[in-house]
């Protein structure tokens, strides 16, 4: 396999993981994904603007947050987010505090 051609598969496995995050399951909270596996749809949208920042390409957390997310904190916040329970931050304090 060429380089190229494994940019264009690696960028078609983000695209898809991003849609299964945004589109599919809004209902997983970034609590339980960072409980489980240590990372969440922040972690993912601070590596893009990461990588942008390494490229010369100035980009803000929240404009990162905004490029991965497809809308703004707050209208994922207000759509999608709901209270964490005590066990969740508990969890997180636990393995992230």
């Amino acid at each position: 396999m060429d380089a190229q051609t494994q940019i264009e598969l690696e960028a078609a496995a983000f695209r898809r993981l991003q849609k299964h995050l945004m589109e599919d399951r809004t209902d997983v909270q970034n609590i339980d994904m960072m409980n489980l596996a240590g990372f969440c749809r922040n972690c993912l949208s601070r590596w893009y603007q990461e990588a942008a920042n390494e490229r010369g390409i100035e980009m803000s957390k929240e404009e990162g947050r905004e490029a991965f997310y497809g809308m703004t904190s707050a209208e994922w916040k207000a759509n999608y987010q709901t209270e964490a329970s005590a066990k969740a931050q508990d969890a997180f304090k636990k393995s992230h505090g």
